[in-house]
């Protein structure tokens, strides 16, 4: 009777059948990591970790020897200077050389046995037989003074028309006379002379008279007053 309510009894479930299914799942995860790091402390211990370090360092080395070489990038040479033409050196210019100056010689004193010899001239030197063949340059010749001759149409000097001969008008007398007339300093007329007739006796005395009773601007040279001589022509003409 006991053996059968030992047999009927419920047996005791375990504590994980009793949790909740997401505490089952935590409580698995924490074991696991536990595990881990015992696993891992236990590889420190055991110098496993040590062996694997030294397999895979030779892999690191042997994919740096691996790598393939980078391409190396050729500069372009450098260009070649450039050469710079230098100027031409200027030519000496020659240098004059002196003419040789003439040396005086000396000459022994005559004894007194020796007959005296007159001595010739010494040679001229060279550059004065030079001067003496070349001709001197005549002078410049001097610039030509100028030279203004006497006027008699000034208008200021208001000079009468030489009058008409009464009988050389009714006559039908005209022509030109071109009289010489000498002009003074002061613009007078002292002389005067017929240079060309003009073919009749009244009209000639007529302008000669007239020339001699006018006024003149005096003739110049170089700027200052001078008596000189002035033709002076008159016309006679009918109108």
């Amino acid at each position: 009777m006991s053996s059968l309510r030992a047999a009927q009894a419920p047996r005791p479930t375990p504590m994980s059948a009793t949790l909740p299914q997401h505490l089952r799942r935590r409580l698995a995860v924490v074991l696991a990591v536990v595990l881990l790091h015992l696993g891992a402390l236990w590889a420190l211990q055991s110098g496993l970790l040590s062996r694997a370090v030294e397999l895979v360092i030779p892999v690191q080395v042997l994919a740096e020897f691996i790598e393939p070489p980078q391409p190396q990038i050729e500069l372009p040479p450098p260009a070649p200077p450039v050469a710079t033409p230098t100027p031409p050196q200027p030519k000496p210019r020659p240098v004059p050389q002196p003419l040789p100056q003439p040396v005086a010689a000396l000459t022994p004193e005559p004894s007194a046995l020796a007959p005296a010899v007159p001595l010739s001239p010494p040679a001229p030197p060279a550059e004065s037989v030079v001067a003496a063949a070349t001709p001197a340059a005549p002078p410049a010749p001097a610039a030509p003074m100028r030279v203004e001759l006497p006027s008699s149409s000034a208008d200021y000097l208001n000079n009468p028309r030489p009058p008409y001969p009464p009988l050389s008008r009714r006559l039908g007398e005209q022509g030109q006379v071109v009289v010489r007339v000498f002009i003074e300093v002061d613009g007078t007329a002292s002389r005067a002379e017929v240079r060309q007739s003009s073919g009749f006796e009244r009209l000639d005395q007529t302008a000669l008279q007239t020339v001699l009773r006018w006024r003149y601007v005096p003739g110049k040279r170089a700027g200052v007053p001078e008596a000189m001589w002035f033709n002076v022509p008159i016309s006679f003409v009918l109108e």
